[in-house]
């Protein structure tokens, strides 16, 4: 486990629009105590950045290759994002 603080950038495709999968990112960032935000694209994905201790952001990254029960992901792509971490509680947009 380490203390440094990790910011990732991530895209999620496959059926991840209409299954709740916003509100369960949520859940899962706010128990890992991740800041944040998850959004849907037009395109159908979605795109969540998420900060905070390295180990919860590896977590939550594994966590999103499932998703909630109804969803069916199909690529998890993550892009590692320098400067500063975003505060507060992780929201849906």
């Amino acid at each position: 486990m380490t203390d440094s603080i990790r910011t990732v950038s991530v895209v999620i495709r496959g059926r991840v629009q209409g299954v709740g999968y916003r509100l369960w990112t949520q859940g899962e960032a706010r128990r890992l105590g991740l800041s944040g935000h998850v959004r849907n694209w037009a395109d159908g994905s979605v795109e969540a950045l998420f900060s905070g201790p390295a180990d919860a952001v590896a977590t939550v990254l594994e966590a999103c290759r499932q998703g909630p029960s109804s969803a069916r992901v199909t690529e998890v792509a993550v892009t590692e994002c320098a400067g500063d971490a975003p505060d507060g509680a992780f929201a849906i947009r």
